[in-house]
């Protein structure tokens, strides 16, 4: 039998048996190229994500979303919309509004609200067909109801209700904007604009209006059955018309009895149903 014949190295066994097997490589060498795909795949997962931030921003500006940040920004959008309106202004005054004093209602912000006067609002175009929306907060904020009193006497339609607002202003059914916190508000343009268009028209469609025009009733008491079915206590209610609250409660009384009735529930039913408010 033939003496075996010195030990084949494993490498040539293998080279033998494969031989296109690649060669083994240090470890050094496999740790270079392991980091070198992973750098490749992070550079092709930044470029993904820079892609997808790229369109959502392409995406936001063609939807006609803009965001305005903080309070004076958000007086001064207000005030340009309510200037540049040239056929109509729609708009809710909510009592939880952090931007604009209320006796000025939409006026912007200015030096004179920091020395205690009242600024003038921004002045509007001829013609301009206003209808402003108020919920019951609004009512309760001081001389509430002397803006609205203003604003009626100038032509505007005024309507209430109850539940509360957020703040949103529209410019000729074009330009909107909404306030989503007390530090943020979104600008709205076509397409998206029609959400607070439409939100608009909704709950004007379930208001009521503040003062009604005809009637037996005086405005005086229109204003006092109106604060009335808003919540307000007849200590609020006598602060915001200047009287005492013994006189809010004698002019209830009255109009209880007129009505024929013996609650302030009732009262507010007949009121409603016999287009007292």
């Amino acid at each position: 039998m033939p003496e075996p014949g010195p030990p084949v190295p494993a490498g040539r066994e293998a080279g033998a048996a494969f031989p296109n097997a690649p060669a083994r490589q240090a470890p050094g060498e496999r740790l270079r190229a392991v980091f070198g795909r992973l750098e490749e795949e992070l550079r092709g997962a930044e470029a993904t994500v820079s892609d997808l931030v790229r369109a959502r921003s392409e995406d936001a500006g063609a939807a006609g979303v803009e965001t305005v940040e903080g309070r004076v920004a958000q007086a001064r959008r207000i005030e340009e919309l309510e200037s540049g309106a040239r056929h109509t202004f729609q708009a809710f005054l909510t009592g939880f509004n952090t931007i604009t004093p209320v006796p000025a209602t939409l006026a912007a912000p200015d030096p004179a609200v920091a020395a205690g006067r009242t600024p003038s609002r921004p002045a509007s175009h001829p013609g301009v067909a206003y209808q402003l929306l108020v919920d019951r907060h609004f009512l309760a904020e001081p001389a509430a109801v002397t803006a609205l009193d203003e604003r009626v006497l100038a032509g505007e339609h005024v309507r209430v209700v109850d539940s509360p607002l957020i703040k949103l202003a529209v410019a000729d059914g074009c330009l909107a904007m909404v306030q989503v916190s007390p530090e943020r508000a979104l600008l709205l343009r076509p397409p998206t604009l029609l959400l607070a268009t439409e939100l608009f028209a909704a709950a004007w469609r379930h208001s009521r209006p503040y003062l009604r025009e005809g009637g037996d009733l005086s405005p005086e008491d229109r204003r006092i059955l109106q604060l009335m079915l808003s919540g307000l206590t007849d200590i609020a209610t006598a602060k915001q018309l200047g009287t005492s609250p013994r006189t809010v409660q004698r002019r209830l009384r009255a109009l209880m009895d007129l009505a024929s009735v013996t609650s302030r529930l009732q009262l507010g039913w007949y009121a409603m149903r016999n287009n007292w408010v």
